[in-house]
């Protein structure tokens, strides 16, 4: 277990001991081993490919995509509070993110069997999918509950930031690793660096973007054991049997509590709307853009190597403004960024920009070649930029918010009003994506859940 050391930093409570510099970066590393899963199959690889050549239409497989994470969204909402007081009760927090880190690894690695063109592999495909992101968000809760103990108050910003960019350069490495190595374009049989596949990796029925799955789980394993090893835990305060019932009292008294603190509980709502509208839009960029313009691995990829660049820079500038101007202000900022960019993107088609013909993508014609290429690549880096900071002051502002004896319940109630309606973002843009057969009218709806979320921010006092 890592060493403690007392730091006399301004807003620490008298005595109070918190984590050595290698406890806080073994913490940190938990982002590095959980973003692949985002990175790799929910935005720019795995989600895209299903879309293209496993589902029927990439309608069809924004549509069923969107099904299923807002399945896995209902279940993580209802389960997060209760997990989080119980958590609370008992103290510990490296078991609950070990049980769940493990059906991330299941669950991910089950996505092998997705083959191209084969309808028997959607439903067991969805619910292995289903499966690892109810894993990786419940490890997420308890791992984010352990920031109080581990730095002053007055740091929280900057290490919710650092955490966010480490956990993007992660990702960025995991798509260089699948591009460059193992995924091939199928008309080439080449990776982005010109080379075979490595593993023996067959571009025809696309295991490089079925090794996505696979490959995320051995990443979280490798990558997660220096949190498990160096970052000290709270003792177990009393047994999970004596946890589950004093930890559902104490939820019964926060839902009771709620109403008082009115800014509190304003957050925690302007949070379940904004989030939704977030992850919606990281969940269905890549799949947007495999529709629009016909990208395939190659280009997602790529493009999502930019964003990812761009996230991680946004959310390590944003640590740092959030302890200087405070989350809010960088909440309220990213959104509005947000807000501005899907409004552009839906304003971009393959042969248009703002409504201006523009010479649209051609067979060979290179790497985003075309003018609405590249004006949907500086609109994703603009939502990577503003998305890891609103993420990663979204934490910070629930922790200055929240008592610190009940953080990982508080955490619970901020999963759940970032999940209790994440079915909701997904489920409207697979309805009306398949009511329409437009994937740029599923994408609209977006814009509404920004615009509500900012109105609710505006009434938060910090």
């Amino acid at each position: 277990m890592a060493v403690t050391t007392a730091l006399p930093a301004d807003g620490a409570e008298p005595g109070e001991r918190y984590a050595s510099r290698t406890a806080i970066n073994s913490w940190i590393m938990f982002d590095w081993a959980a973003q692949p899963y985002f990175t790799l199959i929910t935005t720019f690889v795995f989600a895209p490919y299903f879309a293209t050549f496993v589902a029927a239409t990439p309608a069809e497989g924004q549509s069923l995509w969107g099904f299923a994470t807002g399945a896995a969204g209902l279940v993580i909402a209802l389960a997060s509070p209760v997990l989080g007081a119980i958590a609370d009760a008992n103290g510990r927090r490296k078991p609950w993110i070990a049980a769940f880190g493990a059906l991330l690894v299941i669950g991910s690695s089950l996505m092998w069997i997705g083959k191209p063109g084969d309808p028997g592999v959607i439903l067991p495909l969805l619910i292995a999918y289903g499966i690892a992101t109810i894993g990786v968000e419940f490890a997420t809760v308890f791992n984010n509950a352990m920031m109080p103990s581990l730095v002053p108050p007055h740091r929280i910003g900057r290490l919710s930031g650092t955490g966010w960019a480490t956990g993007y350069v992660g990702g960025i490495l995991s798509l260089i690793l699948v591009l460059g190595f193992l995924a091939a374009n199928p008309a080439t049989g080449k990776t982005l660096f010109g080379m075979t596949p490595l593993f023996g990796l067959d571009p025809a029925t696309h295991e490089g973007d079925r090794i996505t799955g696979p490959l995320t789980g051995l990443w979280f394993i490798i990558f997660v054991l220096p949190m498990f090893l160096l970052t000290p835990d709270l003792p177990a305060k009393r047994s999970v049997r004596m946890a589950l019932r004093e930890g559902l009292i104490g939820l019964r008294g926060t839902l009771r509590e709620l109403p008082q603190r009115r800014s509190l509980a304003t957050f925690l709502l302007a949070n379940m709307i904004y989030t939704d509208g977030l992850v919606s839009l990281f969940a269905f960029g890549g799949i947007y853009a495999a529709g629009t313009f016909g990208w395939h691995t190659i280009e997602i990829g790529t493009f999502g190597m930019l964003l990812a660049i761009a996230g991680a820079l946004g959310a390590w500038i944003g640590g740092k403004l959030d302890d200087r101007v405070g989350p809010k202000a960088v909440i309220a900022t990213s959104m509005t960024v947000l807000l501005l960019s899907i409004i552009m993107i839906l304003m971009v088609d393959k042969d248009s920009i703002l409504f201006v013909s523009v010479t649209p993508p051609s067979p060979g014609g290179g790497l985003f070649a075309a003018p609405a290429e590249k004006a949907y690549l500086i609109l994703g880096c603009l939502i990577g930029g503003a998305g890891g900071p609103l993420q990663a002051a979204s934490r910070t502002l629930l922790i200055r918010m929240a008592p610190k004896e009940r953080i990982t319940q508080f955490f619970g109630l901020f999963a759940l009003t970032g999940k209790v309606t994440s079915f909701v973002g997904p489920l409207l843009i697979g309805f009306i994506t398949a009511v329409t057969a437009s994937q740029k009218a599923g994408m609209a709806v977006l814009v509404l859940f920004f615009v509500a979320g900012l109105a609710l921010l505006s009434r938060v006092r910090d």
